[in-house]
């Protein structure tokens, strides 16, 4: 059966709206294209909102996910309508792992991202580095939004751990950016590579999917090809 079906889960600090250049290449090659407005709160919640889409899905779909998206694919990817997982400069935790325990790992000598002591349980980025660190490559009005309107990120969600990854039973995709100063290029391709994904390297920011939808949009529809 052929896949028609994309779902997209954002990550930290953002929400569903950054999905649109992609939502737009998609839908234009005639795929059915949901997002899910992930609270960010906890990976329990987060992993509920996303198999509620898969719920209402008439068919499989790749579920794609972009940086803690990678952990909430990880741990929903075993939904009966997921045929495939797509990483987008994305955390792919194995048993047991979380974002918190997946950062402590980077190397000493890697870029740290400027999160911000939590207030009322709730993260945030340092406005004025969320630019640097994110989005480098993203017009600066459009990081200057980004970074304003970042959306409080659970401590919950940081420190909820995968309990089974999806990545052992299903085909996984991967595109790592290599310009990314959020989650080290090399931790990108371990993480990939442990997960048996076909990978692909775009020289991009952690918000390459901001500023590159079109290879983004490739990427998937690779996964969806390939998947069918």
């Amino acid at each position: 059966m052929a896949i028609r079906n994309i779902v997209l889960v954002h990550g930290a600090f953002a929400d569903g709206s950054g999905w649109q250049g992609v939502y737009d290449q998609l839908t234009a090659d005639g795929y059915r294209v949901a997002v899910v407005q992930n609270p960010t709160l906890s990976l329990a919640g987060d992993v509920t909102a996303t198999r509620q889409i898969l719920d209402g899905l008439d068919g499989p779909a790749v579920l794609v996910g972009h940086s803690y998206g990678g952990a909430v694919i990880t741990e929903a990817g075993h939904h009966p309508n997921v045929a495939a997982l797509a990483y987008i400069s994305a955390y792919a935790p194995d048993q047991g792992e979380s974002l918190s325990t997946l950062i402590a790992e980077a190397p000493a000598d890697a870029p740290a991202p400027p999160i911000l002591p939590p207030q009322d349980g709730l993260l945030f980025l340092d406005r004025d580095k969320f630019a640097a660190a994110f989005a480098a490559d993203v017009p600066e009005k459009v990081a200057a939004f980004m970074a304003d309107s970042q959306v409080g990120f659970g401590v919950d969600a940081l420190t909820g751990a995968v309990s089974e990854p999806a990545w052992q039973t299903k085909p996984s995709w991967y595109l790592v950016t290599t310009e990314d100063r959020m989650i080290p290029p090399a931790a990108q391709r371990v993480m990939s590579e442990r997960a048996k994904a076909a990978v692909t390297e775009a020289a991009g920011s952690h918000a390459t999917y901001v500023s590159q939808p079109a290879v983004v949009a490739q990427l998937i529809k690779q996964a969806a090809d390939a998947a069918s």
